[in-house]
């Protein structure tokens, strides 16, 4: 006898955290139900028009908010900055370009310089690993 198998089911607030919206913007039938993995790969391929204009006006979560100016969730909080902005309200900050922006997105950069040069001193050290254990099998033979 076979198992029937049951969809992945998940809460609103991973369904919208994977779509990238903000919840509290999202229809009522979106939040008050459960979404099955399914129904999120639909939206996903064929978002609905309250999914698109979400996307293209927001209101936007932390995430997208700090990826549109370029800054870290971090950032965002150090600005006092809590609740979600619209597109508009990113836009303007953007044109702006307040001192704590100019300086989070500088941080920002340090950040990624830094990550990169660990990754970079890691493959490195990686690579002389594998010339030395080279080296060795060829004394060997």
């Amino acid at each position: 006898m076979k198992a029937r198998q049951t969809s992945q089911t998940m809460k609103p607030a991973t369904a919208a955290k994977k779509l990238d919206v903000y919840l509290g913007a999202t229809p009522a039938e979106f939040q008050e139900g459960v979404v099955s993995r399914e129904e999120l790969n639909a939206l996903q391929t064929d978002p609905p028009e309250w999914l698109r204009e979400l996307r293209r006006n927001g209101p936007h979560p932390r995430q997208v908010v700090a990826a549109r100016l370029r800054i870290s969730i971090g950032g965002l909080t150090r600005a006092g900055i809590t609740e979600p902005l619209t597109t508009d309200q990113i836009n303007a900050l953007r044109e702006e370009n307040p001192e704590w922006l100019q300086q989070e997105r500088a941080t920002q950069q340090e950040v990624k310089r830094e990550a990169a040069r660990i990754r970079d001193k890691a493959e490195a050290k990686r690579e002389a690993a594998r010339t030395a254990a080279g080296q060795h099998r060829q004394r060997r033979a």
